[in-house]
């Protein structure tokens, strides 16, 4: 499934993904392909992104909401942990 998540200055991160964690306002939600259509709004926590190739990719978000609809979902970020991606970004590039 194709998957974006955005804040509102920038493209956070962008690619296929095999399954995404997230908690909403309603608890803990997984999408997996082939997930009915969704509208959440999701609370202060981690993001969880299985990509198709490579390593999970974790991103604290501060709110905002996702969306799902024909295998592909786009989680829209109120404020996004822009530290702790630099340092996992630079982390993942020297390793």
């Amino acid at each position: 499934m194709k998957v974006e998540v955005v804040a509102a200055d920038r493209e956070v991160w962008k690619g296929e993904a095999t399954q995404i964690s997230a908690r909403t306002t309603e608890g803990e939600v997984g999408i997996l392909s082939g997930h009915a259509p969704l509208l959440a709004v999701l609370v202060d926590g981690e993001v969880r992104i299985d990509p198709v190739e490579g390593e999970r990719a974790t991103i604290h978000i501060d709110g905002g909401f996702l969306s799902v609809d024909s295998d592909v979902v786009t989680l829209v970020a109120e404020e996004v942990d822009a530290e702790a991606l630099t340092q996992r970004a630079t982390a993942a590039q020297s390793a």
